[in-house]
C-alpha cells in the first residue's frame, strides 16, 4: 500500500508551486477548488512534522481542496509580495486558505491533526463544497481522478480511503486498479490477497482480479498481426484464435476479444476444458455490469449454452 506521509509527485492534487505558477495553481485554482497553500523551508523543523500531515489530510479530502507546498527560501520575492499584502509569512511554516481566488483563512506552526481536519472542513464549506460528507464522495472523487488518468492521486486517495475504511472493497479495489495502470502487478496482487475475508467475494475485489489476470495474460500476449494471419490462414487453429483474443484485449479491442472467443466457443466448447467460456467471463468480470459489450457478450453466449 502506499505510504501516505510521504512527500508525492508534484500531481494535480498536491503541487510544488513557484513565483512563476503561484497565479495559475493557487489564485486561479481556487477559483474551483480550495487551496491549502503551505509556506515552508528545508531548514525548519515542524514544517517537516506538518506538512505529511497537511498532505494526509488533503488526500483524505478527495478531491475537495487540493494543496499548494511554497519554499520560502526559494520563492523570496512571492513571499515578500504576499506579506506586503498583508499575509504574516515571517513565521513558518504557515498554511494559507485560498478560497475564490483570496486567502480566507490561517494559522502558524505545526498543529494536531484534528485542528488541521478543522481547517480543511472550514475551506471547504467557505469554497461551497461540503466537508465530512462521508466516504462515497471520496470515493468518487477518486474514481474521477483513474478515469482522467490521475493515477497516482488516485491511489493516494484510495490507499487513504482503505485505512479509514478497512472493510471498503472499493477502497481497496480502486488502489488494485491504479497498481494496474502503473503496472505495478504484484503490488495490486499483495493488495487484493491482503483484504479481509469479508470483503474477498465482493464484486469490486472480483472485478480487480479479474482486471489483474487480463493484465498478466496482456504482458505476455504473442504479436496481433501475426496471430490474425494464422487464424485467416487457419480458421480451425483454436490455439492461434484463443491468442489472437487475448492480444486483442490487451491491445485494448475488447469487443473484437469476445467476438474471436465466441466464435471459438461456437466451434468446440469444450476445448481445453473450456477455455474460451472461462475467459469469456474473465472479461465479463473486469468490465461494469451493464457495459454493452458485456450485455452484447452474454446475450450471445447464452444462445449458444442453451440452442
Amino acid at each position: 500500500m502506499l505510504e501516505l506521509g510521504s512527500t508525492p509527485p508534484a500531481t494535480d492534487l498536491i503541487k510544488d508551486v513557484t513565483e512563476a505558477n503561484f497565479m495559475a495553481d493557487v489564485v486561479e485554482a481556487s477559483q474551483d477548488v480550495p487551496v491549502i497553500v503551505d509556506f515552508w523551508a528545508t531548514w525548519c523543523g515542524p514544517c517537516r512534522t506538518l506538512g505529511p500531515m497537511l498532505e494526509d489530510a488533503v488526500t483524505k479530502a478527495g478531491g475537495a481542496v487540493k494543496m499548494a507546498k511554497i519554499d520560502v527560501d526559494q520563492n523570496q520575492m512571492l513571499a515578500q509580495a504576499l506579506a506586503q499584502q498583508g499575509l504574516p509569512l515571517q513565521s513558518i511554516p504557515t498554511v494559507v486558505a485560498f478560497v475564490k481566488g483570496r486567502p480566507t483563512d490561517m494559522f502558524q506552526g505545526a498543529v494536531p491533526a484534528s485542528e488541521i481536519d478543522a481547517f480543511i472542513k472550514r475551506a471547504i464549506e467557505a469554497g461551497g463544497g461540503e466537508a465530512g460528507g462521508g466516504l462515497e464522495e471520496a470515493l468518487a472523487a477518486a474514481e474521477e481522478m483513474l478515469a482522467e488518468g490521475a493515477v497516482e492521486d488516485a491511489a493516494q486517495t484510495f490507499a487513504a480511503i482503505a485505512e479509514e475504511d478497512p472493510s471498503s472493497a472499493e477502497a481497496f479495489a480502486g488502489l488494485a486498479r491504479c497498481q494496474i495502470a502503473l503496472g505495478e502487478l504484484d503490488q495490486a496482487e499483495a493488495v487484493l490477497n491482503g483484504v479481509a475475508a469479508e470483503i474477498a467475494d465482493a464484486a469490486p475485489i472480483e472485478a480487480a482480479l479479474a482486471q489483474l489476470e487480463l493484465a498478466r495474460q496482456a504482458a505476455n500476449s504473442g504479436p496481433l498481426d501475426d496471430l490474425k494471419a494464422a487464424v485467416e490462414a487457419d480458421p480451425a487453429n483454436l490455439e492461434a484464435r484463443f491468442e489472437l483474443a487475448q492480444a486483442l484485449h490487451a491491445a485494448g479491442q475488447v469487443e473484437e476479444a469476445v467476438d474471436q472467443l465466441l466464435d471459438l466457443f461456437r466451434r468446440d466448447r469444450e476445448w481445453n476444458d473450456g477455455a474460451a467460456k472461462q475467459q469469456l467471463f474473465t472479461i465479463f468480470d473486469a468490465l461494469k455490469p451493464n457495459d454493452p459489450v458485456v450485455l452484447h457478450g452474454r446475450r450471445k453466449l447464452s444462445s449458444m449454452i442453451f440452442a
